[in-house]
């Protein structure tokens, strides 16, 4: 099978055959429509995630459809759509597992870092882990969701009910994010990178009722904030823009270091709380609640030998919205 494989951080992806992986016990094998391409990847492939397995195929927004279906494996037939995300298996065991904090397992594994991923034409992941996704939405349109769809919604609801909500980095997570927002009643405020007023064309069209440069002050307190983008000073200044009880939420896996700041900025029960990774709960309500919605993805695709051109652009803050790897575009589903 063709794959874009990392076998050294900081280096370019190579295009190489790799021999076609089977469906152990409790496992599928999937072959691979379309793969989002996330910040996450960038970290990987940067060094910002240390030791990952290597060689390795990156991708953990896969969308395919099943080929074999691995002993032990039940609710799963051959030919069905599935989707994979980041946390590609728990222990089951331990305290996190068993108070529905799998996210937060100690021998977690995730897919593209420590499994291989989908910038690859056939993938295998653990069946308790895989996602039935909408039907409306396409294979290329979906893979989004099962990342910047799954961390944006936990990252929602990590900033609990208020009102007014504050999205630092609109990119892919933030798109969504946006669009279950306003669903929701909220009013959404978005911050861009100065000046980039296509970033924020986008967030208006997506609903933003006020968008403004990451240094700038919207006309009202914010409830609540939520920082996709992975840049340490952000969380200060979020602080001061929110109002007492106010939350900020870090939503990236990464991030540069934050600032001292003073703490008349965080009094006021004011709180920052991280969000990791997921939690199958998680992916059951997000992909309830999105044909509710209904949530559409912007989306930049990409072939599979182009990864290295998408992460790039991932990189320089090129795209609006999301990146994807159409892999396998003529395996039909909806358009």
């Amino acid at each position: 099978m063709r794959a874009m494989v990392l076998t050294a951080q900081h280096q370019p992806l190579r295009l190489m055959e790799l021999p076609r992986p089977e469906a152990a016990s409790g496992t599928l094998l999937l072959e691979v429509a379309a793969c989002g391409v996330c910040r996450t990847d960038l970290h990987v492939v940067d060094g910002d995630l240390t030791d990952p397995k290597l060689p390795l195929v990156l991708g953990h927004e896969i969308v395919g459809r099943v080929a074999a279906v691995g002993a032990g494996v039940t609710g799963w037939e051959i030919g069905t759509r599935a989707g994979v995300p980041w946390l590609g298996a728990a222990c089951g065991s331990c305290r996190f597992c068993t108070t529905e904090r799998e996210n937060l397992c100690d021998e977690a594994r995730f897919t593209g870092y420590h499994i291989d991923g989908g910038y690859a034409e056939w993938a295998v992941a653990d069946a308790r882990f895989c996602f039935r996704l909408p039907e409306y939405l396409s294979d290329v349109a979906a893979a989004p969701l099962l990342c910047a769809g799954l961390i944006g919604y936990r990252a929602l609801r990590a900033a609990g009910s208020g009102d007014r909500l504050g999205l630092y980095g609109f990119g892919a997570a933030a798109h969504i994010v946006a669009q279950v927002a306003r669903h929701q009643g909220r009013r959404v405020f978005a911050f861009t990178r100065p000046g980039d007023s296509e970033a924020q064309a986008f967030a208006r069209r997506l609903g933003a009722e006020w968008v403004g440069g990451s240094a700038e002050s919207p006309p009202e307190e914010l409830d609540a904030a939520i920082i996709f983008a992975p840049v340490g000073e952000l969380v200060p200044a979020a602080l001061e823009r929110v109002a007492k009880g106010g939350r900020v939420i870090c939503a990236g896996i990464h991030m540069s270091e934050i600032p001292a700041f003073p703490y008349d900025i965080l009094w006021g029960e004011r709180r920052i709380e991280s969000v990791a990774n997921l939690t199958r709960r998680d992916g059951e309500e997000f992909f309830a609640l999105a044909p509710q919605v209904p949530v559409t993805t912007q989306v930049t695709s990409y072939p599979l030998e182009a990864a290295n051109e998408a992460l790039a652009d991932l990189r320089s803050g090129r795209l609006q919205g999301a990146a994807v790897l159409a892999v396998r575009a003529d395996l039909g589903g909806p358009l």
